[in-house]
């Protein structure tokens, strides 16, 4: 009996230590989802599908949410300026459909050209953030907010002439949806890709993905990573050290940039099409809010948090608008999307606090 309840307790200590580890909220948003697919088939959506489309969307948005980890680690907080990444890389892509490249060509093109860009923007962006320490979340927000709304002149006003990005009458001025056929469509979903039936698996973007990761992993574990993660755990003591802090947020804020602008060019060539004017301006809250749900903190951040906190949070805005629709046989989808995306997002922010504990 003796040894019946040891075993017992020591169950009970490891599921409550997995329980600590993975975090409740994690683990109850986890259940819902695993209930979501296993509701499926008995609502009439098609569980493969289903499986698709939240991978497909994992692989589109990972990138996105990998570049809130180096200004975490750095101290700089959660990345609410994304939106100048994606401006970035939102240049890098028409820019390389106005020289005329086309094919998967286009998007390695559109990387090339749009670092540059990241690296001018983020330059400054980090500056202005090393001026306000403390309140960089906040000044990222409005960063993010006016860089979309000055773009959305811009689009107008720049020399763009491809015909297939101006609008047609008026011959100047970028449209609101640009095609991507033709040029970098499906360019990393169609590599490698599995199919089994229903079931399809976009190796390529997942690939890539992975290569980014590990490349930001390894990063993070040579001296410079250390040196970075060292200024947002302790300012004070890096600075003693010898660290230069100002650089190391400077570094954490460009890298984060690029990231975003590379991430953007991944979800178009999944998503099919290029979104410009406004389209950027909510962008920042779901990847914030996928890092969040994924167990970081505004001071602490790892990749498996990222893979993690993606997969959740796309699965629950793929599976719950379907589940739903299946079962009340109305389309609101939309609605629903909308309902659980924001829940998300607002629960996520409630989140942050923890990193104070």
């Amino acid at each position: 009996m003796n040894e019946q309840a040891k075993k017992t307790q020591s169950f009970g200590e490891t599921l409550h230590g997995f329980v600590q580890s993975f975090g409740l909220p994690r683990l109850i948003i986890a259940g819902f989802l695993l209930l979501l697919f296993v509701m499926a088939p008995v609502v009439g959506a098609d569980f493969f599908t289903q499986l698709t489309n939240t991978v497909n969307r994992f692989s589109w948005n990972a990138v996105m949410v990998l570049a809130m980890v180096p200004m975490i680690h750095s101290g700089c907080g959660l990345n609410f300026g994304l939106p100048l990444g994606i401006i970035s890389g939102l240049l890098g892509a028409t820019i390389a459909i106005e020289l005329g490249i086309t094919g998967g060509l286009t998007f390695f093109a559109a990387i090339l050209i749009a670092t540059p860009f990241a690296l001018v923007f983020g330059t400054f962006y980090g500056w202005l953030l090393n001026k306000i320490k403390g309140g960089e979340m906040m000044i990222a927000t409005y960063v993010g907010f006016s860089s979309v709304s000055f773009m959305c002149m811009m689009w107008l006003l720049l020399p763009y002439h491809s015909p297939n990005m101006v609008w047609g009458l008026a011959g100047k001025g970028l449209r609101t949806t640009i095609s991507l056929e033709g040029y970098y469509d499906k360019v990393l979903a169609n590599f490698l890709q599995i199919n089994i039936g229903n079931l399809s698996i976009p190796v390529g973007t997942l690939l890539f993905f992975a290569i980014l990761a590990f490349l930001m992993w390894a990063f993070l574990h040579t001296k410079t990573g250390t040196a970075m993660t060292a200024v947002g755990s302790n300012p004070e003591f890096a600075k003693a050290a010898g660290v230069n802090v100002d650089k190391m947020r400077l570094l954490s804020v460009i890298m984060s940039t690029w990231l975003a602008a590379v991430g953007i060019l991944v979800y178009e060539q999944g998503f099919g099409f290029v979104q410009l004017y406004m389209a950027p301006f909510n962008m920042a809250l779901p990847a914030v809010s996928a890092i969040l749900i994924g167990g970081a903190t505004v001071n602490k951040a790892s990749i498996p948090n990222v893979i993690i906190g993606t997969f959740l949070f796309q699965g629950i805005v793929t599976m719950t608008p379907t589940v739903m629709n299946s079962m009340i046989h109305m389309d609101m989808s939309e609605v629903i999307r909308v309902i659980a995306s924001n829940g998300m997002i607002l629960y996520a922010l409630t989140r942050k606090t923890e990193a104070t504990k």
